[in-house]
Formats: C-alpha cells, sequence, structure tokens
C-alpha cells in the first residue's frame, strides 16, 4: 500500500481529472470488444472542508493508489482474512457500517467520486475502522490491473447507475463480459452480490448472471434473495420503502 500523503495539490489534480468521463468497452454479442464507449459520468461536485481534511490526513492509512500491476491483498491489510470488495461506494456509509460489523474482514472500497471518497475516509476514521482501503479510480481498470486472480471472498455492486433509456441499457456496468472479470477474482465458492431498485435493470441483472454457467443463483426461486444482513439499509432505502419503491437483491456464486 502506497503511504504518501494526499495534499491539497494531488487532490486537486484528481479533481481535474475527474471531469472526465470514465469509459468503458462496448462490447458485441460475442463478447468482443468493438470501441470505447463512456460507461458513466464522474460526478464531481467540491470537496468540502471535512472531506478535503480527511483526503490530506487519512488517505495515507487507507488510501490505495492505482498501480498497472497486481497487488497482494494481504499486504495492504497485514493479514489474509476473509476480503470483500465494493465497487462505486458512494458517500462510503454502508461500507463503513460493514467493514465496523465485521473486523475479521477485510474490506475493500472503489469509488471515483472524490467527494464520496474523503467522506467515506473521514466516516471511517471516526469510527475507528481499521479494516478498510479504498481507491479513487475506475473499478474496471483495477479489476483487470491490480485485483489478482481467485483473490476475492465477495464484490458488492449496490444501486449502480441503471440507464434508464433503452439506448443507453448497453452501458450498464453488468454485462457478460463485465461478470466473468468479477468471476476471475472471486475464490471458488466466492460471491457476486447486486442490488438495484430498478427492476428493469434486476431483470437485466437477472439474465446477464443466468447465462454465465460458471455462476450459481443463490436464490431458492432461481431470481432475488431477502435483503441479506450483510447489506446495510441506506437513507436513500429507507425513503425509497417509505414511497414503496422495491429493491431486489442478487447473489450469485461462482462454482468454477
Amino acid at each position: 500500500m502506497d503511504n504518501a500523503p494526499f495534499p491539497k495539490i494531488i487532490a486537486r489534480q484528481i479533481e481535474s481529472t475527474m471531469k472526465n468521463d470514465v469509459i468503458s468497452p462496448e462490447f458485441d454479442e460475442n463478447g468482443r470488444a468493438m470501441r470505447r464507449i463512456r460507461s458513466f459520468v464522474r460526478r464531481q461536485g467540491r470537496l468540502t472542508k471535512g472531506q478535503q481534511y480527511a483526503l490530506d490526513n487519512y488517505w495515507s492509512v487507507m488510501g490505495v493508489e492505482y498501480q498497472s500491476q497486481p497487488v497482494e491483498i494481504a499486504s495492504l491489510f497485514g493479514r489474509e482474512a476473509h476480503t470483500v470488495l465494493e465497487i462505486g461506494f458512494g458517500m462510503g456509509t454502508s461500507l463503513v457500517t460493514m467493514a465496523q460489523q465485521h473486523p475479521e474482514q477485510n474490506f475493500i472500497g472503489i469509488e471515483v467520486h472524490s467527494p464520496g471518497v474523503g467522506a467515506c475516509l473521514a466516516t471511517a476514521q471516526e469510527e475507528g475502522v481499521s479494516n478498510l482501503r479504498v481507491m479513487c479510480h475506475d473499478a474496471v481498470e483495477v479489476l483487470e490491473t491490480m485485483i489478482p486472480d481467485g483473490s476475492l471472498d465477495m464484490v458488492q455492486l449496490f444501486f449502480p447507475d441503471p440507464w434508464h433509456k433503452a439506448r443507453h441499457n448497453k452501458r450498464r456496468i453488468v454485462q457478460t463480459p463485465f461478470v466473468e472479470l468479477v468471476r476471475r477474482k472471486l475464490k471458488l465458492g466466492g460471491v457476486f452480490h447486486m442490488a438495484t431498485d430498478w427492476e428493469p435493470y434486476a431483470e437485466h441483472m437477472l439474465e446477464v448472471m443466468s447465462g454465465v454457467e460458471a455462476y450459481g443463483n443463490l436464490s431458492a426461486e432461481g431470481n432475488y434473495v431477502p435483503r441479506p444482513e450483510s447489506r446495510p439499509v441506506t437513507k436513500f432505502e429507507m425513503r425509497g420503502q417509505r414511497l414503496g419503491h422495491g429493491v431486489w437483491d442478487l447473489m450469485f456464486e461462482r462454482k468454477q
């Protein structure tokens, strides 16, 4: 893990970089990369004083710089343990809660929104969490280059951008090439846990995941699972529940 400080000049450099859109491959029906497309927009926003302070002071403890070669997971935490990686943790509230509730596990969070990274660092420090590491980079690239195959016990993807319009559906992160990438990073028996509050996206996730034979659906009915205790309910989700909105959880195990 890189323990270099996260000074304001570096934060400004990241903020400038994040004004660009992240690009990911678009694939044809055979899984071949056709061209690079924008997969989501970095919604940068301005750093609050607290978020900037957290980046300046806590990045050296919990932050992990991107590198174009595999990293030894145990070296990030100084131990071997059950390891959970979350893609797109937002402001990090639920991720910190999970890390706090399971100190025996290692947690890695990836988020492209630097205010979210700062907020996550601040909350983790406030709660005394020491089993969490965070990254500020494109998750697909991190998986492709930094995460060794067969090194993760769980990958979490909660409430990703559903790209509602039909013409944008191809930009959804849950596509066959992506779930195959996740599968390679999971240990045998490892679990890919997804959640969405957009039913058409839930149906899309289920269709994509069911089409990959190397995964097994953990739902007894072959569709969705009840929200597991491992996923805390967020304020956003509680508000949705009050408004009658549904949430769909999918959990698929790597079988081969």
